[in-house]
């Protein structure tokens, strides 16, 4: 048969322990002395083990009792980290966070999946924007985190990883032979100067195909082969492939993936959710990572 510890026995236990006898830990758990012993007793007679050395003067462990201890505290742990987030308020309310569009994958639906279960009563609500617009919301105070892809950090900024361009173009394709090289530009997009100085740099004529504030107007002319763009590494989309130049094309400068978390920000959550954010572009060099398609809001 299993038996089942008594929490509040497990707390007296480690109350006595930090507190160094019954007496002390009596008035810390606002009980009698003889109820906090009582407590302990019936711990001891159910697992049929001292856990306290009473030989001495004062109050020790026994062996035993220092094992219970460190399973005591990991128990207490779990529950009032349990219970803290089912029921305190500072674990529920809503957290804005905004991404360039261009990032939104692999990472962000994989780190919002996990968020959402570690955080059942928090709500994000995702704005996917250009880098420069989510700088200037974070700067007014709309966003309590945002994500940006820029080719510098700015102070209380947090570099996440650092990520190569690469050529994009439809599978397949060959509009990237053509001189002009045809463009898909977008006009507020952070590596635009930087592609375009490259080609200037090679001597590479280009025109811009297309150029647009939409995302999904770039999309389109890439996927039809109409033009090239160009992405960081590992944030590929299916409608598109890594284009093998063999250096007809010049190489791309490297670019930040930054954090930027609201100064000041108390909010558990928002913590919790930038750790996620470290955790997933931890040791990400361009990798073409299996992300799962989620319904996203976005707006």
């Amino acid at each position: 048969m299993r038996r089942n510890l008594d929490l509040t026995a497990l707390r007296a236990l480690v109350a006595v322990a930090e507190y160094g006898g019954v007496t002390r830990a009596a008035h810390v758990l606002n009980l009698t002395q003889s109820a906090v012993s009582m407590q302990i007793k019936r711990l001891e007679e159910m697992l049929g083990l001292p856990l306290l050395d009473r030989s001495g003067r004062g109050v020790q462990m026994s062996a035993a009792g220092e094992q219970m201890l460190a399973y005591a505290r990991r128990m207490l742990a779990l529950n009032d980290e349990a219970v803290a987030r089912l029921t305190d308020k500072e674990y529920e309310g809503e957290i804005v966070l905004s991404v360039p569009y261009d990032i939104v994958y692999p990472h962000i639906p994989q780190v919002l999946q996990r968020f959402q279960a570690a955080w059942p009563r928090m709500k994000v609500r995702l704005q996917a924007v250009n880098t420069r617009k989510a700088k200037e919301d974070f700067a007014a105070g709309v966003c309590d985190l945002i994500l940006t892809t820029e080719d510098h950090c700015d102070p209380g900024g947090e570099t996440l990883t650092q990520l190569p361009l690469v050529w994009i173009g439809a599978p397949g394709g060959q509009v990237w032979r053509q001189r002009p090289l045809r463009l898909a530009l977008g006009r507020h997009c952070a590596f635009r100067a930087g592609v375009l100085s490259a080609l200037d740099s090679a001597g590479i004529d280009w025109e811009a195909a297309v150029e647009s504030d939409s995302d999904r107007t770039l999309e389109a002319a890439v996927s039809c082969d109409m033009a090239v763009h160009a992405l960081l590494a590992g944030t590929e989309p299916p409608y598109a492939e890594r284009i093998a130049h063999g250096g007809a094309l010049p190489e791309l400068k490297r670019h930040f993936i930054n954090m930027y978390v609201r100064p000041g920000v108390e909010n558990p959550g928002v913590r919790g959710l930038a750790d996620l954010f470290r955790a997933a572009w931890r040791g990400c060099e361009g990798e073409v990572l299996d992300a799962p398609r989620l319904s996203l809001s976005v707006a």
